[in-house]
């Protein structure tokens, strides 16, 4: 059961992700358009600032979960990587304990002012007057994800370490190894060059 969850959140993060990424192509395309409208004839969009600033925190929300589920949050690993597996294990999972309290945190005041836009009826002080609730609403639903996944992946790894599954613990939540990486690289990309019939010396 919590495979199958665990894989429906990595389908629901990779759209997430994608969304995000959407959302902030055209937020840099309304900045640029913008600039250029007033640099060249005197007149502004108006509002580019604020809605580009709602598609950051919401694609940034959204992505958390991706970058959970793909190990490519930033950690320090100075020592991580000479301790045995047992430690680095334990390690791990108090690190998904630490920051699912953080994000629990988070999403609890996150909440209180969704809920506090909705109640009043809030809206932006900009010429936009855009209702609050809704990039928060956006927003705060990535957050509430996150939080869900993280609780799932925080169990996934308490049970493997219980078992003294250390390994799997690793593959996880531990950091990526920079070897592993390389060759999972060179590997997809013979696949790729042996897809379109091409070498690692052809040029196209």
């Amino acid at each position: 059961m919590l495979e199958r969850l665990l894989a429906a959140v990595g389908r629901v993060a990779q759209v997430g992700v994608w969304a995000g990424g959407v959302l902030l192509v055209l937020a840099a395309l309304m900045i640029t358009v913008d600039v250029v409208a007033r640099k060249a004839f005197g007149v502004t969009l108006g509002g580019s600032d604020e809605l580009s600033g709602y598609c950051l925190a919401i694609s940034a929300a959204w992505a958390f979960t991706f970058a959970l589920l793909h190990r490519a949050n930033i950690r320090v690993d100075a020592a991580y990587k000479y301790f045995p597996a047992p430690v680095r294990a334990a390690l791990d999972v108090a690190a998904l304990i630490a920051l699912a309290v953080f994000v629990a945190v988070v999403a609890r005041y996150g909440f209180e002012v969704l809920t506090a836009s909705i109640r009043f009826a809030s809206r932006a002080n900009t010429p936009l007057q855009t209702p609050l609730w809704i990039p928060q609403g956006l927003w705060f639903a990535g957050l509430a994800f996150f939080l869900v996944t993280l609780f799932l992946v925080t169990l996934k790894a308490v049970l493997a370490f219980a078992r003294g599954r250390f390994a799997d613990v690793d593959l996880l939540a531990g950091l990526p190894d920079v070897a592993r990486e390389a060759e999972d690289e060179v590997a997809a990309l013979e696949q790729r060059l042996a897809q379109t019939g091409g070498s690692p010396g052809t040029s196209r």
